[in-house]
């Protein structure tokens, strides 16, 4: 059942829709629609800050029949969402942002939480994570800006790319009566998993080794080293990170293929938005006939997002910090 409250992004709520109506049954268990959701935008594209994901859940088994969509879950929803029976309540921003000390009668969040309990009420939020996703609210608010060439401001790694350690050490061992010695001294470090391959250096055979290490354990792995320089030779210590996503991430930069005014942008972005009116603020010297090629998107307030980002145009959703120093004149178009 969609809400009155909907306020998500229509590939979203297409993708939600499909979820639950797509099995022959007319229900879902909790754990495989919470696999869905996460098959569509991984919590781990979530920013670092954030609180994503399961935020309250009924003791199980828990199916869900009726699945309510809001962008805030207020007190007056949740009551909407009682009435119409939900079971899984998805809240784009999280209801519990900071941890709670307390679950009593005496603050609004703390009521939601009692009544989401007492009636078997999941509260699931994917905020971020649905801000980052390919087919997120990011990429959907730069469809509406016409032809562009977009990529994220800040990209996302990837998250099933497996990582042993955050570094890895290699280096070189001469003398093969030394490789037993360093290679049990090293294997013997929690945090480090040793592999080894040949080298051939200056006509010279040698064993070279690698290791994957975790901060920790680098620190111990450097110590054996500086005290045992004889041993080894031609060291390497390289930063392991997960390679970045093409297409995920914060933020979207996106580079029109033709220039249009500052009024015709606003008019297209009106018209996909399907609002009335919008705020804007010009810069000095700015005015709706100002060309616009590169526009930068940031569902939020992009005060982090967008700051050091160069564009001729700015679309957040709430204009809290401007990117750079500037003076502003609101104006209600």
């Amino acid at each position: 059942m969609l809400s009155s409250r909907l306020r998500l992004v229509p590939a979203t709520v297409r993708l939600i829709h499909c979820l639950i109506c797509s099995s022959s049954r007319s229900f879902m268990d909790l754990k495989a629609l919470l696999s869905s959701l996460n098959d569509f935008a991984s919590l781990s594209f979530a920013e670092s800050w954030d609180n994503v994901g399961l935020l309250v859940e009924p003791s199980p088994p828990h199916t869900v029949n009726t699945l309510f969509l809001t962008n805030d879950l207020t007190e007056e929803v949740m009551e909407e969402a009682l009435q119409k029976k939900a079971d899984l309540i998805l809240s784009y921003h999280p209801p519990i942002f900071r941890p709670m000390k307390r679950i009593t009668w005496k603050t609004w969040k703390e009521r939601l939480v009692i009544r989401a309990l007492e009636n078997r009420v999941g509260i699931y939020s994917p905020h971020t994570a649905y801000d980052a996703a390919p087919q997120g609210v990011n990429n959907w608010l730069a469809k509406g800006l016409g032809v562009c060439t977009s990529r994220p401001i800040h990209a996302s790694r990837a998250p099933d790319c497996p990582t042993e350690g955050t570094h890895r050490v290699e280096f070189s061992v001469a003398h093969t009566q030394d490789l037993d010695k360093v290679f049990s001294a090293v294997k013997g470090i929690a945090g480090v998993s040793v592999t080894s391959f040949s080298a051939r250096t200056d006509d010279e055979e040698q064993t070279r080794l690698s290791l994957n290490c975790t901060q920790q354990a680098l620190m111990q792995v450097v110590a054996f080293l500086s005290q045992h320089r004889q041993y080894y030779q031609k060291t390497e210590i390289l930063s392991l990170e997960k390679p970045l996503l093409l297409h995920t991430g914060m933020g979207r930069l996106c580079t029109l293929d033709e220039s249009v005014s500052l009024a015709t942008m606003i008019e297209q972005i009106k018209r996909h938005l399907k609002l009335s009116h919008v705020r804007l603020a010009l810069g000095v010297g700015k005015t709706l006939e100002s060309p616009v090629k590169v526009v930068a998107v940031c569902a939020g307030s992009g005060s982090s997002v967008l700051q050091g980002t160069e564009a001729d145009l700015y679309l957040t959703g709430s204009l809290w910090i401007f990117p750079r120093p500037c003076l502003l004149q609101p104006v209600h178009l």
